[in-house]
């Protein structure tokens, strides 16, 4: 293993081996507290731009497979984890991880505190870094990194869009415990606006007897309402992807024509946000953000708890009940996880 030089905005100044990719990279780092789905996390679109500390203290012993990736490609600029472990054992295993993010450009970091980190960015909230397997100079790094663009400056989105439509027909049937010879006609047609959408996702849909179409994050509202017009649709879905909604001008504008219209939409993370901001009400950060597959939200009209995954940075505001019911709330910090608009 190659050695790596860790630079943090707040001065730290860290060493560790590398199991990655070789390169100097900034990005912000977090932390993700789920205890599997390494391979799904780094392949998720909504993590460009993104360092992933993993919480779960050994990683890769269960190997890659092409099954379990949530896009085409690793997003993340890299992951931290305490223990790398190249030999992998489960039978579905095609690689080991260190291959795949030599293979992916991404880079890997281990031997490293990360509960340190963790407690770290749980105080003093997500921050910008610089990872080096070329460059030791401390003083080096903090130049590179201050000179760096941050990632709420960056529109990652045009980076994970898909660049041409294309129609989903895979489903989660035959995951289950029962089987279908086919999947269910649809039983209602959407178009997703592909912000950085998993795959998992997209399935989940199809398994809901809903015929997708995924579309460019450059879409025309115009195009949308006629084409709702004409019932070729029956709504829109936006997806889950990465970065500060506040930056997507465009996509706003957008939204704003198909909320005129009255089309129908529903939203996941950060389609979510942007119907927010659409309907006048800005997103703001959270200082750690949600990261992992232990969050409670609960349903605020049946009172049930849900454990969930998540991956957001940013949240819709209180005031937001002025023109929507909320739906889920998130049990960690009270903040809005799910919502229902007054005019839908």
């Amino acid at each position: 293993m190659k050695k790596v030089w860790i630079y943090l905005e707040n001065g730290t100044f860290l060493e560790a081996n590398s199991f990655g990719a070789s390169n100097t990279v900034v990005g912000e780092i977090v932390f993700n507290v789920s205890m599997s789905g390494y391979q799904e996390i780094m392949s998720d679109p909504s993590y460009a731009g993104q360092f992933v500390t993993f919480t779960m203290p050994e990683i890769g012993n269960v190997g890659v497979n092409s099954q379990d990736m949530e896009s085409c490609a690793a997003h993340a600029k890299g992951m931290l984890v305490r223990k790398y472990q190249d030999r992998y054992s489960n039978f579905r295993a095609e690689d080991s991880l260190a291959n795949f993010l030599i293979e992916q450009n991404v880079m890997g970091i281990c031997d490293i505190d990360t509960r340190y980190i963790t407690k770290m960015l749980r105080s003093e909230g997500a921050m910008m870094m610089i990872a080096s397997t070329e460059i030791s100079d401390k003083e080096e790094l903090k130049k590179i990194l201050e000179n760096s663009p941050r990632i709420e400056d960056v529109n990652y989105i045009e980076q994970v869009s898909t660049k041409v439509s294309y129609k989903h027909t895979q489903s989660t049937y035959n995951d289950r415990d029962f089987k279908y010879d086919k999947a269910p006609t649809p039983q209602a047609n959407v178009v997703v606006l592909d912000f950085g959408v998993k795959t998992n996702i997209l399935n989940e849909l199809v398994s809901a007897n809903i015929g997708v179409e995924v579309i460019p994050n450059g879409f025309s509202g115009d195009d949308l309402i006629k084409r709702y017009n004409a019932k070729e649709i029956d709504g829109v879905f936006l997806s889950n992807g990465p970065g500060d909604p506040l930056v997507l001008k465009n996509e706003q504008a957008e939204i704003k024509k198909l909320i005129a219209a009255k089309v129908p939409m529903f939203g996941i993370c950060l389609g979510h946000q942007l119907l927010s901001i659409a309907h006048g009400y800005d997103t703001f950060k959270l200082k750690f953000g949600h990261h992992g597959g232990n969050q409670p939200v609960k349903n605020m009209k049946t009172g049930l708890v849900e454990i969930t995954a998540q991956n957001h940075n940013y949240n819709v505001p209180d005031n937001i009940v002025e023109i929507a019911e909320v739906t889920h709330t998130n049990l960690f910090d009270n903040t809005i996880e799910g919502l229902k608009y007054n005019d839908s």
